[in-house]
Parts: structure tokens; sequence; C-alpha cells
């Protein structure tokens, strides 16, 4: 039996766009049994995956100070294989049969999903993120959102405001793409977010009618989440870690860009793309740009932009 130890990141989505990886050495190694360290946040992820015998949740510390607790927890062991996406320098200080490390592969790659791909030979046909959804998850999902007209999802928050759309308008893109004829005409509109994310989402909820809207914002564990973007029919969403979920679980996923690259982390799968507006990555930025206090910075993306790029990716699909 293989001993697997998996680390990767402590954003959300850069742990998604990672699980190709380990899906493809589980799939490779089908009994082997698997570690995953990662950060609090995504730790959620790997609950259902095949063979787990542990989660190490890794918050940062001063000093990286978290990567000796790693090494602590780690270092007993005897690893077959010991695949290190953050580049540790104590990953290497473990007993092991063979390390992969990500090391300079996420620059000489442009997307991240072919970056972590190269690090298992398979660059130019990279494994796609894959979400493991347990049972009990798929019976929660199924109370938030239960059968009906199909489902519009929208994820209307991101890591930091200058990545957020105007609310007003995802509210009104939503109604137009489930009018009668829009591509879900008479849907329902589910808004997804965490708790702490509610001053975000509360005002495309409040622009949004009652009674065809599903409010997901709350603290429902990344299964439940996971479970709850598969029972939807389309997702629109800015460039954020739930927006990577969505992608994964097999949705197609329209992900809105302003200040990051979609080259990138464009959301990735074959019925996936992005859409920015006429300003180009480097041009976002202001002359004054300032992380913490800049607001939105995707005020040059239209919802008429948004819903030709939703239309368009929509008639791929038939």
């Amino acid at each position: 039996m293989s001993r697997i130890l998996f680390i990767t990141s402590n954003r959300l989505g850069d742990a998604v766009l990672s699980t190709g990886v380990l899906d493809h050495l589980l799939r490779a190694y089908p009994d082997a049994r698997t570690t995953v360290v990662c950060g609090p946040v995504p730790a959620g992820l790997f609950e259902g995956v095949p063979g787990l015998e542990r989660v190490i949740k890794l918050p940062k510390r001063k000093y990286s100070l978290h990567w000796w607790k790693m090494w602590s927890a780690c270092f007993p062991k005897c690893w077959d294989m010991v695949v290190d996406l953050r580049n540790a320098p104590l990953s290497y200080a473990l007993f092991s049969r063979c390390q992969i490390h990500l090391g300079k592969a996420n620059k000489d790659h442009a997307h991240r999903v072919a970056a972590m791909g190269s690090l298992v030979d398979l660059a130019d046909n990279p494994p796609a993120p894959r979400l493991w959804i347990l049972p009990k998850d798929e019976v929660e999902a199924a109370k938030m959102i239960p059968d009906g007209a199909p489902v519009l999802a929208l994820g209307p928050t991101a890591n930091w405001i200058g990545k957020t759309w105007n609310p007003e308008r995802f509210a009104e893109l939503a109604l137009r793409l489930t009018a009668d004829d829009g591509i879900l005409p008479g849907g329902r509109i589910a808004v997804i977010a965490h708790r702490t994310e509610f001053a975000m989402a509360k005002p495309v909820l409040d622009a949004l009618p009652k009674e065809r809207t599903l409010n997901l914002v709350g603290e429902a564990p990344l299964g439940v989440v996971a479970a709850c973007l598969k029972r939807t029919a389309f997702y629109v969403g800015n460039d954020s870690g739930l927006m990577h979920m969505a992608a994964a679980a097999g949705v197609p996923t329209l992900g809105l860009f302003g200040p990051s690259r979609e080259e990138h982390y464009a959301p990735w799968g074959p019925h996936c793309a992005a859409v920015r507006g006429d300003k180009s990555y480097d041009d976002v930025f202001p002359d004054d740009y300032d992380y913490r206090n800049t607001p939105s910075l995707m005020g040059d993306l239209s919802v008429e932009q948004v819903e030709r790029a939703a239309k368009k990716l929509w008639s791929q699909m038939s």
C-alpha cells in the first residue's frame, strides 16, 4: 500500500486547481493512503478523497513556523510520495521514496492547471480539477436546492473588493438570463457566498425577486457547497475559489475578470469561459492603486458583455 503526502494551498481557488494532480495520482495508485496538508479554508474539499488518512490544517504563522508544525506531524512516517505544491523547504527533510515540487513550473506555464499538470508530465493534457462529494453532502444540498426549475448560480463575492463586479449588474444579468428569452427561462437564482461575505452578497439578494431567489449565504461545509453547485444549471461569478469549485463540479461556468489574469486563472473545463471588460489586465489598475482601499476595478465590464458571453457559452452546450 502506497502512502502519499499532498501539500497544497491555503487558498481555496489554488487548492481546487490542484485537485486534478491528486486525482491523477489516486487513479495511478488506487490503494494509496493519502494525507493532505492545506490551509483551514480549503480543508473541507478533501474530506471525500478516497483512501484519505488525514487532513492537516495548517494556518499561516509568523516566521514560517507553520512549516515546523507540518514537519513534526509528518516526519515520523516514511512516505512513498511527497507532492509539495507550496515549495516548503522542510518537505525536503521528510523521509520519502519520491518527491515532486512545484518549483518554477508555476511560472513556466500560463494556466495554473497546466503548471501543476507538468509535475506529472501532463502539461499538454493536464488532469482537470475535481471534487469528491459524499452522499451526506448530496442529501443536505437537496434540501437547500430542492428539485424544480433550473437554477442560475451567482458568485458575487471575492477575496478583495477590487475583483468584485457591481451587485446591481449581477442582479440585472440574472434577470436577463432567466427571462423568457434568456438561457434559463423562469429559472431560479441561487446566490452563494460564505457568511463572512454577506455584506457583498446582500445588495444582490435585495435586488432579486424573493419568490425565485435561493439565499445560500451561510456556513455550509465545502462538500455541501460542492453538491449544491452540481444541482445548478449555469454559474456566473467573480474570479474566486467558488468559481473554480463550480467548474470542477462540471457546471457551465463563466468567470468575470478585471484585476486578475484569465490566462492564469480562468475556470478550467470544456464548458467554461472567461470575460473581461474593454481594459486589459495592465490597464485596469489606477495610478494611485492601493490594494486595501481601491474599490471595484470591474466597472468597464458591462451587463451586455457578460450576457453575450453567457449566451455564447450556453449555445456551445447544445
